[in-house]
């Protein structure tokens, strides 16, 4: 049972303590059950006793060595889009076509580590009709789930916005458990060119704080993801400062709520310039604004952290990650990425069936670049025209 991995000593799950299919896994009623009181640990934090060993070991899991999360957790509306740009309608029948070819590559677990799902490819099957989940965790990767309900306007601000999610989140966290995800993503964002504002800075700090403390009390190891939009004419100075303020903010309410550093994993934006500024930054200079901000604002106790590439191109991406990591980090400095992986394996499959094999293989080539710079060994050579395309959209909504 999913509960036994409680008993291990490995710092790592092991496929075969994962849950498959929904079956074997701990009902929401018997986790209330067996829960015990808050447990004091050793940093002062309140912890479920019932899923902090759980939370560490999958944490673990997915920052280790040479591994990345791909994130394929595009609503429906946002799957549209990118199934538009290839010529293909919108349709439950063609996302689940996507999505087979996204998890079933041979192979991609060996670069792959955890993949976070939208809601209903999280309950889908393949086009051959194995379940997602049980067709990810036999390649080694875990599943993981969009929780988040999408951004809104918040009243009082500068025109920024707020995430919604937090009611029934407790219940859907306990359900998607039981379907077999073991991670959580919630995504927020701040607008430098919208001020950002003190509002907006603790209404995202506080969100991902509530959404991290419910995640870990329902057995799922939250990603924390304070997205700095790219959008502005901004350079990089201006990106570290935002970053400094929004990056305190969410680790004091993170304290505040008693959520355990060691069972999260942070998603955060390289600090780069914004996308309209004339001066440009090289990875190096991308690295060095990157691991200063780390360092004075990221406790070691976090496992990973795991950059999203927010528009970047394929390449931009990986060069900045693999700058990131020539030398060591007291973190897992990795990626978790969605277009910055997708791109190129969605341009090659273009709906056309017998293009499937040659997208999957694009799709491996990427995350094997990438986990080549997630150990600093990436070197740049022989990328395609296609993977240096920037893919930044001004005011692009997901």
């Amino acid at each position: 049972m999913a509960s036994a991995s409680l008993l291990s000593s490995s710092p790592v799950i092991q496929k075969s303590e994962w849950v498959k299919g929904g079956q074997s896994i701990r009902l929401p009623s018997a986790a209330a059950a067996v829960r015990c009181q808050p447990a004091a640990t050793p940093s002062g934090l309140a912890v479920r006793a019932s899923y902090a060993d759980e939370l560490v070991k999958t944490a673990k899991t997915i920052a280790s060595p040479g591994r990345g999360i791909l994130a394929m957790d595009e609503s429906n509306a946002t799957c549209g889009k990118r199934l538009a740009s290839i010529g293909l309608e919108n349709t439950e029948a063609n996302r689940q076509a996507y999505r087979t070819l996204l998890v079933s590559p041979p192979g991609l677990g060996q670069y792959i580590s955890g993949a976070i799902l939208f809601e209903e490819t999280l309950y889908q099957s393949t086009v051959d009709g194995r379940k997602i989940v049980d067709v990810l965790i036999e390649q080694n990767i875990v599943p993981g789930i969009k929780v988040d309900k999408g951004l809104v306007p918040l009243a009082g601000s500068n025109n920024e916005s707020w995430c919604q999610g937090l009611d029934g989140l407790a219940s859907r966290s306990a359900a998607y458990y039981q379907q077999g995800a073991r991670f959580a993503k919630w995504r927020t964002v701040v607008s430098i060119p919208n001020g950002p504002s003190a509002l907006a800075v603790k209404e995202a700090a506080w969100g991902l704080a509530r959404y991290a403390a419910i995640s870990q009390d329902n057995g799922l190891v939250p990603i924390v993801e304070p997205e700095i939009l790219l959008d502005g004419e901004h350079g990089i100075d201006r990106t570290f400062e935002v970053a400094q303020k929004v990056w305190a903010e969410v680790f004091f309410y993170l304290a505040e709520n008693n959520v355990m550093f060691e069972g999260i994993l942070l998603k955060p934006s390289m600090v780069t310039p914004g996308a309209e500024c004339k001066d440009r930054a090289s990875p190096e200079q991308v690295a060095a604004h990157t691991l200063k901000l780390l360092r004075t604002r990221i406790p070691p106790a976090v496992p990973g952290i795991m950059f999203l590439s927010g528009g970047q191109s394929e390449v931009e991406a990986t060069l900045n990650l693999n700058a990131m990591n020539q030398a060591p980090n007291p973190w897992h400095v990795s990626f978790s990425y969605a277009r910055a992986l997708q791109n190129t394996c969605l341009k090659t499959w273009g709906g056309q069936p017998e293009n499937v094999k040659a997208a999957q293989d694009a799709l491996v080539v990427r995350a094997k670049a990438n986990s080549l710079a997630q150990l600093g060994k990436y070197t740049g050579e022989g990328e395609s025209e296609e993977a240096k395309k920037g893919m930044f959209v001004k005011g692009y909504v997901y």
